[in-house]
């Protein structure tokens, strides 16, 4: 109660004016940007940490990899399936009370985690913390922070896409120091305090954007500056996100176990993740203003020229600064991919759909990383090692890139014909 008052206080209305008597865009949104960054680093740091406790769980069960890596892909399956009821609910009702919704079963799922004995209770645990944790405080909050700006919005959302970047090398970094302290029982246990903590106080502060509410009542169709259908637009991205995700989400599964299988030591493979993860941040937010400056498929096509090509050389690649390095390049592009496909959606559809927009596209997006987080997986028990794992990556990122210039051709096509 004292949370909501003092927001509704002290940013009602909050707008500022320039010399020119031109309105901003109202300052509560770099609130929602913070609550959202947040939010989304618990998730997807989670999502990612899966990694270092592949090998953990492995042991103590006899899981396969595949087996294990399956847990990645159930939370992807729960995040992409449920992702579009979220997405619906948040254009029908709006998205004030899904943080506490995200909070309540994010924490409830990593204590039980820390309980679980059988393989069945892990998956459906991941299925449930993908389902509603990771797939509520995602699209849905990403739609709703894209429009509280106006101008700028790509910078805006590559600032707040960072967070899963941020989370992602952070989590399981403090994962893998509480799994060497504790075991991963008490480290999964530790987690849900943790995030407990962090996430109820930023849930607080989810307000959805006025330019949303206006779109949810409104009669008339909002008008838009773009040449293709929205239903083509989402097709189009849909069908280049899958594969797209199926490339980036081996490294971010099975990068720290190939690391560990190649005799480097624990440590050095979650410092390797970090570096992947800081890059990332990096990435994504200045795909986010690229996406602003040259266009959102533009700087959708270019990271992922990065990301097809910088996947290929983990498994070949057996010194720390190469390893590095390749990190960083690997980590800069992949997460410019990701808020570049964010930006797509949001200046390619309106505000009324945005919330479906964005979820369909994390529909497929997660669809593609639970493939490739378990193909990855398979691909090893086969052959024995990461070297057909990373190199099916590669191939489904150039997938990815042919889908994409397709797309880019197609609407050149349309300028030209309504021209």
């Amino acid at each position: 109660m004292f949370f909501s008052k003092f927001r509704e206080k002290f940013f009602k209305g909050l707008k500022l004016s320039n010399n020119s008597g031109v309105v901003r865009d109202p300052l509560y949104g770099w609130v929602m940007v913070i609550s959202v960054f947040t939010l989304t680093a618990l998730s997807f740091g989670t999502m990612g940490s899966i990694s270092v406790f592949l090998k953990p769980l492995s042991n103590e069960f006899g899981w396969t990899r595949a087996n294990t890596a399956f847990g990645y892909t159930v939370a992807s399956l729960g995040s992409a399936f449920f992702g579009i009821i979220w997405g619906y609910m948040a254009d029908k009702y709006g998205t004030r009370f899904f943080g506490f919704f995200a909070t309540f079963f994010m924490v409830s799922c990593l204590f039980f985690l820390g309980k679980q004995n059988s393989i069945l209770h892990f998956y459906a645990l991941y299925f449930c913390f993908g389902a509603f944790g990771n797939a509520v405080v995602g699209a849905p909050l990403y739609a709703n922070v894209g429009f509280w700006f106006k101008k700028n919005p790509g910078f805006a959302l590559g600032i707040t896409a960072a967070g899963g970047a941020a989370g992602q090398g952070i989590i399981p970094l403090v994962s893998t120091n509480l799994i060497q302290a504790y075991g991963w029982q008490d480290a999964y246990m530790y987690l849900s305090f943790l995030y407990l903590l962090i996430m109820a106080p930023f849930s607080f502060l989810i307000k959805e954007s006025p330019w949303r509410k206006k779109a949810r009542i409104a009669i008339n169709e909002e008008f838009r500056d773009f040449p293709l259908s929205e239903k083509e637009v989402i097709t189009w991205i849909s069908c280049a996100v899958i594969f797209c995700c199926i490339c980036m989400s081996v490294p971010i599964v099975h990068l720290i176990p190939l690391l560990t299988d190649a005799s480097f030591s624990e440590d050095f493979a979650a410092s390797v993740f970090l570096i992947l993860m800081i890059f990332g941040i990096v990435g994504r937010i200045i795909s986010g203003k690229l996406g602003d400056m040259i266009g959102a498929l533009p700087t959708y096509i270019l990271m992922s020229i990065g990301q097809t090509i910088s996947v290929l050389g983990f498994p070949y690649i057996d010194f720390k600064v190469g390893l590095f390095v390749l990190a960083a390049a690997f980590g800069f592009t992949y997460s410019g991919v990701m808020s570049a496909i964010l930006v797509c959606a949001r200046m390619m559809v309106s505000a009324k759909l945005a919330g479906r927009a964005m979820a369909l596209g994390s529909f497929f997006g997660w669809v593609g990383m639970g493939l490739g987080g378990y193909f990855g997986g398979l691909l090893f028990d086969i052959k024995g090692d990461y070297t057909w794992s990373f190199q099916f990556a590669s191939a489904m990122g150039s997938v990815n890139i042919f889908i994409l210039w397709q797309f880019h051709k197609r609407i050149k096509k349309q300028d030209h014909a309504t021209a």
